[in-house]
């Protein structure tokens, strides 16, 4: 029986591209493994994978009694429902650890890196494994999409070395070029309702048992919301009525000014004003230079979180 390569809950370009590209080399160094995803393509990932010529993972909800290597995250919330009846064999990541347990040991690649197709590359490398040339391709577009074409706090020297070494092995000569078609894309909202907007790019966090949701569109203009940001609102707002979390924040990057208006709602608005800095007014706050999800709004509010519980 082959494991199961499988991302994260609503899969973006990095678990996407990573279950293809890691279910490749496990078969290289003949361990069979299947690529599949949790949920439906996103329009960059979609641009990426027809670009490549390279066709989309299965659609695989369910994994109990399977053998499942993780990519793109650790976190029990944004795994397989029944991840808990499941093997897991191991993790590639470029997050901080999240809160999946194995009864049994298990193989991690965990850099602090700005894409887990990095640690993938690393990968390659170190297993001696050659990257054909569209798997190349769809590993650059994770990469350039993740670190926001290098611009992401994120990003280090070995993100940029990697889209150097898979842009030559996929003979892309202006990968920054390709990187801009891919978010111009991915600034695409015509025919989308508010709902699968906030959904587009949107992760479940567990904080000091708080669940918090964050959604994030990339853009290269805000402009483009100017007349649907109060659905948007709305949007948020249904999904924190619909249960358990304590807040929804949306996050609206704007890739050329190098920031990110907030939509926030919360049962406690006061805990995301601490946790930023900064006064939220109608539900919206401005962050300058905020990019990443991951390393500049997470952490923030894990701490602020634990000041409250007074863990820190």
């Amino acid at each position: 029986m082959p494991m199961y390569v499988v991302g994260h809950k609503i899969p973006d370009s990095d678990s996407i591209c990573g279950a293809i590209a890691l279910a490749y080399l496990k078969n290289q160094i003949n361990e069979p493994a299947v690529a599949s995803r949790l949920g439906n393509i996103p329009p960059e990932t979609a641009f990426i994978l027809e670009h490549f010529g390279v066709d989309a993972p299965e659609l695989k909800l369910s994994y109990a009694g399977e053998e499942v290597y993780i990519v793109d995250h650790s976190e029990l919330t944004q795994a397989p429902d029944d991840i808990a009846q499941a093997i897991i064999v191991g993790i590639v990541d470029h997050h901080k650890l999240g809160d999946l347990t194995t009864a049994t040991p298990l193989e991690c690649w965990i850099r602090p890196v700005g894409c887990s197709n990095t640690v993938i590359k690393m990968m390659f490398d170190f297993f001696n494994v050659v990257i054909p040339k569209d798997i190349a391709g769809i590993m650059l577009g994770a990469i350039l999409s993740d670190t926001i074409i290098f611009k992401s706090p994120t990003c280090t020297t070995a993100d940029i070395r990697c889209v150097e070494e898979l842009a030559k092995i996929a003979g892309i000569k202006d990968f920054k070029a390709l990187g801009m078609e891919m978010f111009m894309v991915k600034s695409s909202i015509a025919d989308t309702s508010a709902r699968d907007l906030v959904m587009r790019d949107f992760k479940d966090f567990n904080i000091n048992g708080y669940f918090i949701g964050i959604g994030q569109l990339e853009v290269v203009d805000l402009s483009v919301f100017d007349e649907i940001k109060i659905e948007l609102e709305v949007g948020i707002m249904t999904l924190k009525n619909e249960g358990y979390r304590h807040s929804v924040i949306l996050l609206l990057t704007d890739i050329i000014k190098e920031g990110s208006e907030l939509l926030v709602v919360s049962d406690d608005i006061t805990i995301i004003e601490r946790a930023y800095g900064k006064a939220i007014k109608n539900g919206r706050v401005w962050l300058d230079g905020v990019l990443s999800r991951k390393k500049q709004v997470v952490p923030p509010l894990q701490n602020t979180f634990r000041i409250r519980e007074g863990l820190m």
